[in-house]
């Protein structure tokens, strides 16, 4: 079990400019989703957003990509529902309606609370399904910083378009993960090394933001005995569903299939 990280040697302006592009959205949810609201510290609170269509289905934490927000995952919900899969969509500080300023450090404290209000709310919703975490992007650094923590508490991890560390970001605005004093595989490729479970690693071919060399490092650093890489052909960054259309949803029912016995079907023909 890894232990949560010190990352307050990223929380420098500079970077914290660069990195993070906060969007505000205080639209409600649709018929078919919740809205909640989880305290991470004292007058801040998350937005997250709970899709759910099964007490018995397997649920997915996600962990959204920069410049995203809970209710962008409204038109795409309903096909991890479709395949019988309950899906719960975590802001960060300072994005959709949750309050407060976004740091490495609060990005990674916060997954942890959420994640433990996360199984509160799945248990009032008396849900007996298994629970898998996933993160896009940048929420790929809380993804795997649950995942190298809690590695009996999930069922398995699933990475889109994730980094291996911040290097090259760094490197565009003249800094280095030496010169901040961390390690240049700071934090993924170090995190996911403690990740024992299943994995999944979706990336696109021609994403231009987070080369696939990436992807490819963050497989092969995986000790799991179980891991999958998806590269889907011709896909960037920011396009990766509308290219992979419906083969990145059957990759993501086909993992999840594997590491259950039995999965609701939904409304699935």
């Amino acid at each position: 079990m890894s232990q949560e990280s010190d990352y307050s040697l990223l929380d420098r302006p500079e970077v914290i400019q660069f990195i993070f592009y906060p969007r505000k959205d205080c639209t409600t949810a649709p018929p078919n989703a919740t809205d909640h609201l989880i305290s991470v510290d004292d007058g801040v609170e998350i937005s997250c957003r709970l899709y759910f269509c099964d007490q018995a289905s397997p649920s997915i934490l996600y962990f959204h990509g920069n410049g995203e927000v809970v209710s962008d995952h409204d038109y795409v919900a309903p096909e991890y529902n479709r395949l019988g899969i309950n899906l719960f969509v975590a802001d960060y500080r300072g994005y959709g309606s949750s309050k407060g300023t976004p740091t490495f450090s609060n990005l990674v404290r916060d997954a942890h609370v959420i994640s433990r209000v996360f199984k509160n709310i799945l248990r009032e919703c008396h849900h007996t399904g298994d629970i898998f975490v996933m993160g896009r992007s940048l929420g790929s650094i809380p993804a795997l910083e649950l995942a190298s923590n809690y590695n009996e508490q999930m069922k398995g991890l699933i990475i889109e378009s994730g980094l291996a560390s911040l290097s090259s970001l760094m490197r565009r605005i003249g800094l280095s993960a030496e010169m901040v004093g961390l390690s240049p595989e700071f934090p993924n490729l170090t995190k996911i090394r403690d990740v024992h479970l299943p994995t999944l690693i979706l990336h696109g071919e021609f994403d231009c933001l987070v080369p696939v060399t990436q992807g490819h490092a963050l497989f092969d650093n995986s000790p799991a005995q179980d891991k999958r890489l998806m590269i889907i052909p011709n896909a960037g960054h920011n396009d990766i569903i509308p290219v992979g259309g419906d083969r990145y949803f059957e990759e993501i029912r086909s993992f999840i299939d594997a590491q259950l016995i039995s999965i609701p079907k939904g409304n699935l023909q």
